[in-house]
């Protein structure tokens, strides 16, 4: 009787962790059934072929878009090179004795050192406003010290 009861009780350890493995088997299953049912859309998509075709197609579509970005960033690149990227003002007194500093000169410039200077000279009779072109950060006209300080502190 006691060696009944004993295999009777061998037995029965037995049968609840081969219950405990099967419940641990059917939930890595599920778990496994559900990423194959997202690998293969729900259904929509029946057998590997289809997903390696279907991945090839989004990878093409991917690499135009990606063609496209890049092209985009080109000409952003290509119209940023002649935009004002660099700027110098110096606000001045054209006249020593009178009124405050309400003269200035701007210096607008692109990445390659070509732009203009605008100067106003403010004086009693009224404004005065002069500008002049510059190239690789040198003008054909000639500069005044406010105007080449601006241009240098654009350049710099």
């Amino acid at each position: 009787m006691a060696l009944q009861a004993i295999i009777f009780l061998l037995l029965s350890i037995i049968v609840i962790i081969l219950v405990a493995i099967n419940a641990l088997l059917l939930k890595y299953f599920y778990h496994t059934n559900q990423k194959i049912d997202a690998l293969l859309e729900k259904g929509k998509i029946k057998d590997f072929k289809d997903i390696f075709l279907s991945q090839k197609e989004k990878n093409n579509d991917l690499e135009e878009k990606i063609k496209e970005a890049f092209l985009k960033i080109k000409n952003l690149e290509d119209i940023s090179e002649k935009t004002i990227q660099k700027t110098g003002i110096v606000r001045f007194n054209p006249f020593n004795d009178m009124g405050g500093n309400q003269s200035f000169v701007i210096a607008l410039l692109d990445d390659k050192n070509n732009g203009f200077v605008i100067s106003s000279l403010f004086v009693k009779e009224g404004n005065r406003v002069y500008a002049k072109a510059i190239k690789d950060g040198k003008s054909d006209h000639i500069l005044s010290d406010e105007e080449k300080e601006a241009l240098k502190r654009a350049i710099g």
